[in-house]
């Protein structure tokens, strides 16, 4: 089960079936199910405490992945800054919708096993990004 939920702002205007519906088949490319996925949408204060209290990060992000994964299945709880990802389109000079997606399917990607911290993951993680938009 996917749910959608808000901690301090409102909630973004998506379509939760269509946008579950395309979690689902991501997910499947990898040989994943779904479990329970929560996304918790927040502002930028609220990204910070949770990346404060967690990770012993002291900086703001646009998702925060908490991994709950067992075998073939995703689940997981992923914070989300509509904040920061504002911030992101107008750097990036795209559409707010389209950064959210981007950032959402990110999390998914995590849960799926596709890091981007190390030595080249970054550009695997963009061409996964890229791909699992371009199903959308």
């Amino acid at each position: 089960m996917i749910s959608y939920q808000t901690d301090g702002v409102r909630m973004p205007s998506i379509k939760k079936r269509d946008t579950n519906r395309w979690i689902k088949q991501v997910a499947e490319t990898y040989g994943k199910k779904v479990g329970e996925i929560a996304y918790i949408f927040v502002d930028d204060a609220k990204i910070l405490e949770v990346n404060q209290q967690y990770l012993q990060h002291d900086y703001y992000t646009d998702i925060i992945t908490f991994d709950y994964s067992e075998d073939n299945t995703i689940s997981g709880d992923l914070f989300i800054s509509l904040d920061t990802v504002r911030t992101n389109a107008e750097g990036l000079k795209c559409a707010y919708e389209d950064e959210l997606h981007r950032v959402i399917i990110h999390g998914i990607l995590h849960l799926c096993g596709i890091n981007d911290k190390g030595p080249g993951e970054r550009e695997i993680m963009e061409a996964a990004e890229n791909k699992a938009l371009s199903m959308r």
